[in-house]
């Protein structure tokens, strides 16, 4: 249990510096941690007329992000952005999904597009 909070603790600490470095690149966090159905979405961000469901996922190494984001967990991604897109996302908007990963010590990694499904 003090391990699942942890790493709860880490997850928040991750979703904040992601939030940060996307408002410093110019976009506009419009929620953060939206719960469906199908799943959850970390943060959903517009910069313009793009809407982006970000999942962020936070490592303790490097070599631990190679194997934090796989297909499956971006399809429980897409599939929660489809039921939030009516409330995020208006007709002019172009929508997307994209990941960050973040490990101590080592530069953001913003993935664009990450899911092309």
């Amino acid at each position: 249990m003090r391990d699942r909070r942890r790493a709860e603790a880490q997850g928040r600490l991750g979703e904040t510096a992601a939030a940060w470095w996307l408002r410093l690149k110019g976009w506009r966090i419009l929620d953060r941690r939206v719960r469906t159905s199908v799943g959850e979405v970390d943060l959903v961000a517009k910069r313009g007329n793009l809407i982006a469901f970000v999942e962020v996922k936070r490592r303790a190494t490097a070599a631990d992000l190679d194997f934090a984001i796989d297909e499956r967990r971006l399809a429980r991604v897409a599939a929660a952005a489809e039921l939030l897109m009516p409330r995020y996302a208006g007709p002019q908007d172009d929508i997307r999904i994209d990941v960050i990963l973040i490990a101590p010590g080592r530069a953001l990694r913003h993935i664009e597009n990450a899911w092309i499904g």
